[in-house]
């Protein structure tokens, strides 16, 4: 007997591995740019610009990409999907960017990362409202869905507001002086900026609900990221333009922190994110993909310690132990629903073979009895 794992059993591994490395990596990826984008707002970025570039650069180079690669599996654009691509980029790549980098420039990007982890919970509850996600609260998988969800939502708190004693690391040093000056900031607004990240939330998951429902219609992953990207630079041009009205020098570029900020949310953020939550989103739905948001605040935790010499305090260790728990709950519920929903496609063709056998035994009986009243009306 083979003790070693076939190449068809390793390809059935990975399949199901997909997804979950596919969420781990974005969120890596979203780990970088609040710090990124923190750096370039204090030193003077226009945030309605850095939005533009953002998606202009995303659209520039995905755009390309999804001409030649989805040129035979690219559905017609049709009134509907077009609607609903103007609606997509006017709810992430404008709204939700604009109030997101707004709300950080009132407070720190450790706040804003924090804030944004009410995002699966508000995806939850929407889904749950338009029947995206199957929830049946007498069921233990649903249970273990809507638990692992205020869970998470409880870790992030937690790391958010619990401090606790510092965890003392050898490599990690933490200046006081910098520390003071961030806590007596003046353009601090910890109230204004709360709302205004919640409110980015919220337009974040009409953006991921709206997503789903028009992969539906448009599959074709490479061409929505281009097109969201580029309705979205087309409207963030106007949105900038009635702002700033003639205040043309901002949209002076240079190779500095504030034009590698755009490069690297264009990228990474706008472009790959949305092209991988969606193909991972026709798979596992909405919830699946912003489900793992709270992870990129876990990894920001245990990296900045050893790349920005920042101090580890107990709250963040506890509210990571926490967070982890949650998306236990939720991934695992997620699985229940996965292992539910394969059972019934392969047992839909049994069903389906035994209404056939059914409805062939009443057609052979109707023939039997048929031909009895017939050879009776003739002996008669």
């Amino acid at each position: 007997m083979n003790k070693f794992p076939t190449r068809a059993s390793c390809l059935e591994m990975y399949n199901r591995a997909k997804p979950y490395l596919g969420v781990i990596l974005l969120q890596f990826g979203y780990a970088g740019m609040p710090i990124i984008a923190k750096s370039a707002i204090n030193q003077g970025m226009n945030i309605y610009t850095y939005t533009v570039y953002r998606n202009a650069i995303a659209a520039l180079i995905f755009a390309p990409f999804a001409v030649f690669l989805e040129r035979k599996v690219r559905p017609g654009m049709t009134a509907s999907v077009f609607w609903k691509i103007l609606l997509l980029g006017l709810l992430e790549p404008v709204l939700d960017q604009n109030l997101y980098y707004t709300g950080m420039k009132y407070t720190s990007a450790t706040f804003t990362s924090a804030m944004c982890n009410i995002l699966p919970a508000i995806t939850f509850v929407m889904a749950w409202i338009l029947r995206l996600e199957k929830v049946n609260i007498k069921r233990l998988r649903s249970q273990g869905k809507v638990l692992g969800t205020l869970v998470t939502v409880g870790g992030a708190m937690i790391m958010t507001l619990v401090i606790g004693p510092t965890i003392r690391l050898p490599w990690s040093e933490h200046d006081q002086s910098t520390a003071a000056a961030d806590a007596t900031d003046p353009h601090q607004d910890s109230i204004k900026g709360a709302l205004m990240i919640t409110a980015g939330c919220l337009c974040w998951a009409c953006f991921v609900i709206l997503q789903a429902i028009t992969l539906k219609s448009y599959p074709a992953e490479l061409s929505l990221t281009a097109l969201i990207c580029t309705m979205g630079t087309i409207q963030g041009i106007i949105l900038t333009i009635v702002v700033e009205k003639e205040n043309t020098a901002i949209w002076a570029i240079h190779w500095d922190t504030k034009f590698q900020a755009a490069v690297y949310g264009g990228i990474v953020c706008a472009g790959a994110g949305y092209y991988i939550s969606g193909v991972i989103m026709r798979q596992r739905g909405p919830v699946f993909v912003t489900a793992f948001g709270p992870l990129s605040m876990v990894i920001v935790a245990i990296l900045g310690p050893f790349m920005l010499s920042e101090q580890l305090v107990l709250g963040r260790v506890i509210g990571a132990v926490v967070i982890v728990i949650g998306l236990y709950l939720v991934l695992w519920g997620k699985s229940k629903d996965q292992c539910s929903s394969e059972s019934d496609s392969e047992l839909l063709p049994v069903d389906q073979a035994k209404a056939n056998t059914n409805l062939d035994a009443k057609i052979l009986v109707h023939d039997h009895v048929s031909s009895k009243v017939a050879a009776t009306c003739e002996a008669v």
